[in-house]
């Protein structure tokens, strides 16, 4: 993506890329893709200015459900935060020994925050049919109200059982919001160090945390849930080999 792109509300395949230059950046991603390991030992170096933030903006262009972009950043470059969140991160060196650590939180109130702000932007864009958005603002207070006193969800989550015995009904998120949450901010964590790694870099998503000491150490709220912690940085030598089941072990087609 050109830097003078990176900073527009939208962005578009253009008529320009022609197919062979998609076929270059199939062959590219498929390179970085399968480049990308989970490194657990980094180097001293520092990131150059400006690049972390190159690599949350490329992570940002995740899709999100509905695309309300629940995700947030917290980025980590001063080493004494980062010892800081060594034990609420159980000790694991990464956490000291990389140049950056980025904490990644999706936001709980994230349709009352994000929707009308969406939408706008959708209109501006001309991405959005007025149909659509028509039922987008009566899919998202069913799908995320919790009703009066916080208890909607309890309805939600009985009635679903029965709805499904007549009809296919999806999950909610206000059923299950931090699953919800979870899986949006999991597709910014993958971008994030696919980017990272095409930028020469390292990285490891850690699941091991304390949430709520994270929480404290960089004050994020409750409002917040912290899902991932990314450390990022240069590689320490190592091997470089890594290994993935056969694909026809997982893959399974028309059916399982």
């Amino acid at each position: 993506m050109q830097n003078q792109k990176m900073h527009l509300p939208f962005y578009e395949v253009t008529p320009e890329m022609t197919t062979d230059t998609l076929l270059q950046d199939f062959e590219t991603i498929a390179r970085i893709i399968r480049a990308r390991r989970a490194t657990r030992h980094f180097l001293s170096d520092s990131i150059p200015d400006g690049l972390l933030d190159q690599l949350i903006e490329l992570a940002r262009w995740a899709p999100s459900g509905y695309n309300l972009q629940p995700t947030h950043f917290v980025a980590v470059t001063d080493p004494f935060v980062r010892e800081a969140l060594l034990r609420p991160c159980l000790n694991q060196v990464q956490i000291r020994e990389a140049a950056a650590v980025v904490v990644l939180t999706a936001d709980r109130n994230v349709a009352r925050n994000h929707f009308e702000d969406m939408l706008r932007m959708e209109r501006e864009a001309d991405c959005m049919t007025p149909a659509y958005e028509a039922l987008l603002r009566w899919t998202i207070p069913l799908a995320f109200s919790h009703g009066p006193i916080g208890l909607g969800w309890l309805w939600k989550a009985t009635l679903l059982p029965v709805v499904r015995m007549f009809r296919a009904v999806p999950e909610l998120p206000a059923v299950h919001l931090r699953f919800w949450l979870a899986k949006q901010t999991s597709l910014c964590a993958m971008n994030l160090m696919l980017a990272a790694e095409a930028a020469g870099l390292a990285s490891i998503p850690m699941e091991g945390f304390d949430e709520s000491r994270i929480r404290k150490v960089l004050r994020i709220p409750r409002s917040q849930v912290v899902v991932l912690v990314v450390a990022i940085g240069y590689p320490a030598p190592a091997p470089s080999r890594k290994t993935r089941l056969p694909l026809d072990r997982i893959l399974h087609r028309n059916g399982w």
